[in-house]
């Protein structure tokens, strides 16, 4: 940035600010340039710096490729990501809004030559918000900052925005009230409503102390839906809040069916990932309302080496923070989300507990006879449900994979809900081999992809991902119409009794890395956690349908068991 900063036409009083934090966020503005524009109004010029010498484009929104950490990775865009930092200013920094300070993002990519992909018209809306400059244009880049600082100002407006308080702004909470209301997906009912209640009333203690909500529920319970209408609420009454989960896929869903839109929006700075509070200052928080809260983790980061305990980092946070947990849902030998393991930070942080279960089952036609036959069919608990009988819900076992994918496409033309999940069994070969297959029958003319890395969180919205296969990861936390669940050789029934291989799970799942060497370690506990997490897996994919639930074993004897186990065998 030198050979920018250095031209004649930027004041030498123009403010510099490197590395700015933005505050209540782990996000960096590599630089922030401050003074005023020709009207005299205050402004800072948001500059997103990267060293990369190249990048490709995806069909994902806002999304690129490029090289990173030693491979290549999926990442935010230099446009969007300049404009999003400029949006979360303008909507949470009451200075900025009030002083004004006017904010113009832009990107500056210093070691590229090449912008084709970078320029794209997938990413026209992004770079028309935020320009984006290449190595040739450090001309370019002199002369737009230069227009929009055209008087220095020794970093004033910068201390503006330093100085600022944090609330959401009116604008954005009236948008997000527009966006929930008349939608009858986050219609709460009976005890969701309870809960919802609760929770806005801990958020008007005074008597300075944590509060840690812990809120349990079972599959289709609507933890989802209380977890939404808070998020709403809260904004509305000028709260600093966040919806928090582990997985992509559930946040990227809220937000698009919320928005009404895949692309991305000013409410996705709402949504952020469980680890993105390791740097937070305590309390900076009012409320963080974590959903699918048996999914965090201990270490944060790519490599999970940052950070101490995620559970530790949101209570700390926040001041109060609302966990929503099924711990029957814990698929990953990282999953360390438990009550007991929230009890014990919550009792180390010094905080009030308070205790409250969702009960009302509302997924699977609100049959908890349904979810009690799926538990005693995979024998993670014995119940008295050991057939289908007397239960409204729809089941079927499909003689093959074939027959199973027919019905989820013709169930699929009523409301585009209806998709085929499996078991990590096979290995994503389709990520490097766009023409590979992943799941193949041969000898049932069957073939399938696992769900592209192009859909990315969004696969079970498109309409077209119908023909593709997805896992634990991209539909935990969700629900459809219809869910067609093929289950592989990691989950097999002899002589009646289920058992489970974890080395029948593909290399490629990370669900269960490490699972080896803690058999080495201790074999009785290893068998015992990757019974529960296997077992898990298929409980979960198993009751995301609301309306019915279609079922393919691998196995022939598997498949059997199944269908012994609906009542129905003639």
């Amino acid at each position: 940035m030198n050979n920018v900063l250095g031209d004649k036409s930027i004041p030498d009083d123009t403010g510099v600010a490197i590395e700015y934090r933005i505050p209540n966020t782990s996000k960096r503005i590599d630089m922030v340039l401050t003074g005023e524009d020709g009207n005299r109004t205050k402004t800072a010029v948001i500059v997103e710096l990267k060293q990369w010498s190249e990048a490709s484009e995806t069909t994902m929104d806002g999304i690129v490729r490029t090289f990173l950490g030693g491979c290549i990775r999926e990442v935010g865009h230099p446009s969007y990501q300049a404009w999003s930092y400029a949006a979360l200013l303008e909507d949470f920094n009451e200075a900025v809004r009030e002083e004004p300070v006017r904010l113009q993002p832009c990107a500056y990519l210093h070691n590229c030559t090449s912008g084709k992909a970078m320029r794209s018209d997938i990413y026209k809306e992004h770079i028309s918000k935020a320009p984006i400059f290449l190595k040739e244009d450090a001309a370019k880049l002199a002369q737009f900052i230069s227009e929009h600082v055209k008087y220095g100002d020794n970093g004033d407006a910068m201390y503006v925005i330093q100085s600022g308080k944090i609330r959401p702004s009116k604008n954005l909470s009236e948008m997000l009230v527009s966006l929930l209301q008349g939608n009858k997906e986050f219609l709460m009912i009976d005890d969701q409503k309870i809960v919802y209640e609760k929770a806005l009333e801990l958020t008007k203690q005074k008597n300075g102390t944590k509060e840690v909500l812990i809120v349990e529920g079972g599959p289709g319970t609507g933890k989802s839906v209380v977890a939404i209408n808070l998020l709403v609420e809260l904004t509305r009454c000028s709260k600093v809040v966040q919806y928090v989960t582990k997985n992509a896929a559930p946040r990227a869903v809220y937000e698009a069916k919320l928005t009404g839109t895949m692309a991305k929006s000013r409410i996705s700075n709402l949504f952020k990932g469980s680890g993105a509070y390791i740097e937070t200052a305590p309390n900076s928080f009012d409320v963080l309302v974590v959903d699918e809260a048996h999914r965090l983790n201990a270490k944060s980061g790519l490599f999970r080496n940052k950070g101490e305990n995620q559970i530790k980092e949101i209570i700390e946070s926040s001041h109060l923070s609302v966990f929503f947990i099924d711990e029957n849902q814990r698929v990953t030998l990282q999953d360390i989300g438990s009550k007991p393991e929230i009890l014990q930070w919550a009792k180390d942080a010094g905080a009030t507990v308070t205790e409250l279960e969702l009960a009302s089952q509302f997924r699977c036609n609100g049959s908890d006879g349904y979810l009690a036959w799926v538990d005693n069919t995979l024998q993670i608990r014995e119940t008295a449900n050991t057939t289908l009988e007397g239960v409204d819900y729809q089941l079927e076992v499909c003689e093959s994979a074939s027959e199973l994918r027919e019905k989820i496409f013709t169930l699929n033309k009523e409301r585009n809900s209806a998709r085929m999940v499996a078991g990590y069994c096979w290995d994503w070969i389709s990520k490097k081999n766009g023409q590979g297959m992943d799941i193949t029958f041969p000898d049932e003319d069957f073939a399938a992809k696992w769900n592209l890395s192009e859909d990315g969180s969004l696969w079970i919205l498109k309409p077209e991902t119908v023909n593709e296969v997805g896992c634990i990861h991209t539909c935990q936390g969700l629900e459809l119409d219809y869910v067609g669940v093929i289950i592989g050789k990691d989950f097999v029934v002899r002589n009646g009794k289920a058992l489970t291989n974890p080395d029948e799970r593909s290399s490629m799942d990370n669900s269960i890395k490490g699972h080896k060497k803690m058999r080495r370690e201790d074999p009785e506990r290893a068998a015992t956690v990757t019974d529960e997490i296997i077992k898990n897996t298929y409980r979960t994919l198993m009751t995301r349908g609301q309306r019915g639930c279609f079922i393919y074993c691998v196995d022939k004897e598997t498949l059997a068991h199944f269908k012994n186990a609906t009542g129905k065998v003639e």
